[in-house]
């Protein structure tokens, strides 16, 4: 099984969410439906980037270190791997 570390974006409210997923279309949607209270406030969320790992361990690391960065660096990250 695979599992994606993703990067959403909020343009209303110029937001970015950052979570880890084994199915990344089911996530999207529950984002977008408000079944995610952090991110309800501030759909609808469209997907910026998806990163693929192969254990979820590693997406947590992922996941973890992209959540430390400030947003100039996220930017860049986004930049860099788009």
């Amino acid at each position: 099984m695979m599992f994606w570390v993703y990067i959403l974006y909020s343009e209303e409210f110029d937001k970015y969410y950052i979570g880890q997923t084994n199915d990344m279309s089911d996530r999207l949607s529950r984002h977008n439906s408000g079944a995610v209270e952090p991110t309800k406030p501030y759909r609808p969320w469209t997907i910026k980037l998806t990163i693929q790992k192969e254990t979820r361990s590693e997406a947590m690391i992922l996941e973890k270190k992209l959540k430390n960065l400030n947003r100039q660096r996220l930017l860049q990250f986004i930049t860099k791997y788009r």
